[in-house]
């Protein structure tokens, strides 16, 4: 599930070295408790390369429309998310008009609709969020710190940012629509002249609204200028256009085993923006007793179909609607905020020092040895970069919130986002907090390790 702009990427490296030696950690992987709230998201991921104009999702009613079947009759209210993620490309080499990512919203009621924007993020991959490379943790408490779009998207919207390009409330008058974003992926003076632009928009609407994202080229003035399309061009381009393309692969039906998966990409309607868990012994418990010293356990993270790590859970949100050559599930969960808390307890006698890491051992289904495979030196292929919240209190006992930006390759091990030095008897709050980015490969595990006595 890299996305297409790594993929190019990486096909320009030297080809792959040999994998390194599998490591086997003992220890035990539990399903993450709690599950995904029921707020809908919009989520626009398919075609993720746009090379031609269209409808990239729609929740439209399909009545009046020149081509009903691209349109899923899902209004919103209340509580949703827009999630967005769409890859541009010159095609042919020499074509350098620019791709204009837009998306509208449409109040169908007899009364005006408030829309209001909670918190909003939009970038491209050039030139706000290149692809570099970073070092596998680092300190990230400004946001400065990210690599490609969906990474940096998803650092603002986890501090509650607004980028200032979104009011904070749109009008819609009764009938009317309005656009929501008219963004540009430029392409020109790029090497290679491919781009990609990630988006989260969280919003509260107090009355029913229709959402849709559209591609369309940039018009061009008479004097040779681009310009974006207006509010009557996106209008008509919804009511008499067609699905975008190229259509991504097909995806393999779910209960089909028989073959190798085909995830596929995600366009239509999601159930759940959050999973909030309380990881706790078991669900009557109020604590987290620690591993036994020089022992870990771990819980999945956005575990997906043939992915559960021994667990049998697949976290991947269930769509409400959507498009049939599209994802049967939100396979990766991207722009899904994880909220876990972790009430440690040492119940042992002795002083003991506790991590919690987030790691990305290799993806298994049934864990075929007694424990997760990590590689001795972690593979090229980078699974996650990503900004995780970690809150606990510190040795003098002062709450510390920490924002830790995480680079990991396929079976990396990881480093602990916390160490703490906890005395026998000792209970100590660990909060951990993220948004699982586009741009990375699920599942990973979120791993409470005793190191032993800490004196």
């Amino acid at each position: 599930m890299l996305p297409l702009l790594l993929n190019f990427l990486l096909a320009q490296l030297t080809p792959a070295t040999p994998p390194p030696e599998e490591v086997v950690q003992p220890q035990e992987v539990r399903p993450l408790p709690g599950k995904l709230d029921k707020v809908p998201t919009f989520n626009s991921n398919s075609p993720e390369l746009v090379l031609k104009e269209g409808i990239l999702l729609s929740t439209f009613p399909p009545n009046g429309k020149k081509v009903p079947t691209a349109h899923l009759n899902f209004p919103f209210r209340g509580r949703f998310d827009i999630f967005a993620h769409h890859v541009a490309k010159a095609e042919p080499p020499e074509n350098f008009q620019s791709l204009y990512l837009g998306i509208i919203l449409y109040n169908p009621g007899s009364k005006p609709v408030k829309v209001n924007i909670l918190q909003a993020a939009s970038y491209l991959s050039q030139p706000d969020a290149p692809f570099i490379e970073l070092p596998s943790f680092s300190q990230n408490p400004l946001g400065t710190v990210f690599a490609g779009p969906g990474d940096r998207v998803m650092s603002d919207v986890l501090r509650g940012q607004r980028q200032n390009i979104f009011p904070d409330q749109i009008e819609i008058p009764p009938g009317k629509s309005q656009m929501l974003l008219n963004l540009p992926i430029p392409v020109k003076g790029l090497i290679p002249p491919l781009n990609g632009r990630s988006s989260l928009i969280r919003l509260w609407s107090n009355g029913n609204v229709y959402a849709a994202s559209l591609a369309m080229f940039a018009r061009v003035n008479p004097d040779g200028s681009e310009r974006a399309p207006n509010l009557e061009e996106w209008q008509n381009l919804l009511n008499n256009g067609d699905l975008s393309g190229p259509r991504d692969k097909v995806p393999t039906p779910l209960e089909d085993t028989s073959k190798p998966i085909v995830y596929g990409r995600v366009a239509g309607v999601a159930s759940g923006t959050q999973w909030r868990a309380l990881l706790v012994d078991n669900p009557k418990a109020r604590y987290l007793t620690i591993p036994q010293p020089g022992q870990a356990f771990s819980y999945g993270l956005s575990t997906v179909h043939r992915g559960t790590l021994g667990t049998g859970q697949v976290q991947s949100a269930t769509m409400l609607v959507r498009y049939p050559d599209t994802a049967y599930r939100a396979h990766g969960n991207y722009g899904i905020q994880y909220s876990l808390k972790l009430p440690l307890y040492n119940n042992t006698q002795n002083p003991q020092t506790v991590s919690v890491s987030m790691q990305t051992p290799l993806k298994e289904d049934q864990l075929v040895k007694p424990g997760l495979r990590f590689f001795s030196t972690p593979a090229r292929q980078v699974l996650f970069r990503g900004t995780v919240r970690v809150h606990y209190k510190n040795a003098q006992g002062q709450p510390q919130t920490e924002f830790v930006h995480l680079v990991q390759k396929q079976g990396q091990a990881g480093e602990p986002l916390v160490s703490l030095k906890m005395k026998a008897g000792d209970r100590s709050l660990v909060e951990v907090d993220f948004l699982y980015p586009p741009d990375a490969t699920p599942p990973q595990v979120l791993t409470v390790s005793t190191q032993g006595e800490s004196r």
